[in-house]
This record gives structure tokens, sequence and C-alpha cells, in this order.
């Protein structure tokens, strides 16, 4: 019993982070998810996939490019930030790479 109720509380602490994650970086354009087929939780762990760290920023974008819809994350990794572009309609990766020096 002790180790379903540790299982149980462990399960909810990371239920809680993931979520507080979600709402430390609010998703700028969060007009256009009616548009997407791809839920932001499914987008997230495309991009972590992609590019392991930690999320510190998040958009949903028309840009040209896949569907024209997309994600962008700005994830930090080993020090260094990079975008990665999860398209929105298709969940494909278009984008993983260095953050420019003029981030939007």
């Amino acid at each position: 019993m002790k180790i379903t109720t540790t299982v149980i509380a462990l399960a909810a602490i990371a239920a809680g982070t993931s979520a507080y994650a979600q709402a430390a970086h609010p998703l700028k354009g969060a007009e256009l998810a009616p548009m997407a087929h791809v839920t932001l939780a499914d987008a997230r762990a495309v991009g972590l996939k992609a590019r392991p760290g930690t999320i510190v920023d998040q958009e949903l974008e028309k840009e040209s490019g896949g569907s024209g819809l997309r994600y962008s994350f700005d994830i930090k990794s080993a020090g260094k930030v990079y975008e990665v572009g999860v398209d929105a309609k298709t969940g494909r990766v278009l984008e993983n790479g260095a953050e420019g020096k003029n981030p939007d």
C-alpha cells in the first residue's frame, strides 16, 4: 500500500510541476489555438524530445514553412538557448537550432 501511495504522490507532483512550467511561461498567440491540430502539451513533448532541456518561452504563431502555423519554443540546453519550431497541424519539427542574437 505504501508503494502505491508513493507512486500516486510522485505522479501528482510531476503533474503539478508540468502545469507550473506551462503557467510560468504562458503561450503567446493563444488566440490561434483553435486552428491547431496539435495540443500545446503534445507540441512541448515533441520539442523537448528534439532538444532536451527547459522551455523558457513558448509561442504559437503564423509563419512560413510547414502548414504556416507553428509552436515556437525557446529551450535552454547546456547553457545555450535553442529555438525549436513544431508544426501546429502535423506535429513535425520544423526548426531546431541555436537562438540568434536578437531573439523574438
